[in-house]
């Protein structure tokens, strides 16, 4: 950072947010970028625009009281952070595991801001969730807990206020009973209030595979730039959820071998290909751990993470897809080594700030999260858009749209960069183009 201001601003982050390293990190990556734009921009000191920027509008925190199956109450801690509003309502996921604590949300909910800002739908940023563990869980306590955290949560949010989606431990079975809980809370069906809805109750068909395929979509865009694609590339992607299973389901549609996935315990390698049917039902049927994949797979091998990396895996694209920070830049250098062509966030800053400068440096093309994995939140605006009309579109119109959209973020990263003389910087340009949009609402709309 080379602007006096821009600095200052960070420091104060830093202060006012201690302990929360994730929330500085992502801070940090956006101003990193923005020196050129506050020179030409004055009036953004002026107006103490980037201090209002980092400091969210509503923090909320709260109790969940909640009965297991046993009968034992436990208590869990809700949150709740609503960032930005000057593009249109707050929109983010929630996200329940045991990591969640106020620094992550802060950090979800800030990168939201620009990620939103990049589908250019309207939606404003923020994100939510709770330290609960809906893994091993039954049916009745996940229920019973997702009750709980709406009993609180519905003061909050509303389809003109704020409208919540799934995040990491928030499927289609917790959106249910979250919005089930709000109807009845409410005494209305207000269908926009949540988006990752069951299809026949207000839900878009290709939701589930959006932020997967707008993943590969994105990155498809990044490759044709230098003459290549999907076809015949040999690409690994972390995790072996939601995210993960749609960007291999897209690959593979597109011509490409996926060689590896992950869990939390470790990672398969099958040199054959992905077989997705097996995979869909290890993960979304069975809720299984990839140990089982491997048990039903002959010629596949699952490898614990005390056994190695996924990204010490040979590949020529590499899609983390799983959580924050899970690719190093011992990770990146093996990578590099490997032979990689291409990199792309499918999770929220899944590469340490490392990484991202060795690929950089070794013209490895890297797409980031905020760019790259925007399909998910441009579908959940989509979405809001039939439950405001009453319309149910198809799949095909629906990832029609989705296409357009991420190869619009890619174009508007591209000639945000190149118009800086960053040319291929897509960090640069997704920081810049996303900071420009909501910047202009902003100082239009006044100091508040």
């Amino acid at each position: 950072m080379k602007s006096a201001y821009v600095k200052s601003v960070y420091d104060t982050v830093v202060q006012r947010n201690p302990g929360e390293n994730e929330f500085h990190q992502a801070v940090h990556e956006v101003l990193d970028s923005l020196d050129p734009v506050i020179a030409a921009h004055p009036e953004f000191e002026k107006t103490a625009l980037l201090e209002r920027l980092i400091e969210p509008e509503r923090q909320i925190i709260f109790r969940v009281p909640w009965v297991d199956d046993s009968g034992k109450v436990q208590v869990n801690r809700g949150y709740r952070v609503q960032f930005n509003s000057a593009l249109g309502p707050y929109k983010g996921g929630l996200r329940f595991h045991p990591s969640v604590n106020r620094g992550i949300i802060k950090f979800l909910g800030f990168e939201q801001i620009f990620k939103n800002a990049l589908t250019g739908l309207g939606i404003g940023g923020g994100k939510g969730g709770s330290d609960f563990d809906p893994h091993g869980k039954s049916d009745n306590e996940v229920m019973r807990f997702c009750q709980a955290f709406m009993s609180e949560l519905h003061n909050h949010i509303g389809e003109y206020t704020d409208v919540p989606a799934g995040d990491i431990g928030v499927g289609g079975r917790e959106i249910g009973y979250l919005f089930g809980m709000y109807r009845r809370l409410e005494g209305r069906y207000e269908a926009g209030v949540l988006t990752g809805k069951g299809v026949g109750w207000g839900g878009s068909k290709g939701r589930t595979e959006a932020t997967g395929y707008g993943l590969v979509m994105f990155t498809q865009r990044m490759l044709e730039q230098i003459g290549q694609g999907f076809e015949g590339q040999r690409v690994v992607v972390s995790g072996s959820g939601n995210v993960a299973i749609y960007a291999i389901e897209k690959a593979q549609e597109l011509g490409a071998k996926v060689v590896a996935c992950s869990d939390s315990s470790g990672f398969i390698v099958d040199e054959a290909g992905i077989d997705l049917e097996l995979l869909k039902q290890v993960k979304e049927v069975q809720r299984e751990r990839l140990t089982a994949y491997a048990a039903a797979r002959p010629g596949s091998v699952y490898r614990t993470r005390d056994e190695g990396s996924i990204w010490d895996v040979p590949c020529s694209i590499a899609l983390p897809s799983a959580t924050q920070n899970e690719l190093s830049l011992e990770n990146a250098e093996s990578l590099i080594k490997n032979g990689v062509v291409a990199v792309a966030e499918g999770a929220n800053m899944p590469c340490e700030p490392e990484a991202i400068e060795a690929f950089e440096r070794a013209d490895v093309l890297f797409g980031p999260g905020k760019a790259a994995n925007a399909g998910g939140v441009a579908t959940s605006a989509l979405e809001m858009e039939q439950n405001a009309s009453r319309e149910q579109w198809s799949f095909m119109h629906t990832t029609s749209r989705l296409e357009k959209i991420m190869h619009d973020i890619h174009d508007d990263c591209y000639e945000t960069a190149a118009q800086y003389g960053r040319s291929g910087d897509y960090v640069f340009g997704a920081n810049v183009a996303g900071f420009m949009k909501v910047s202009k609402a902003m100082i239009a709309q006044g100091v508040i």
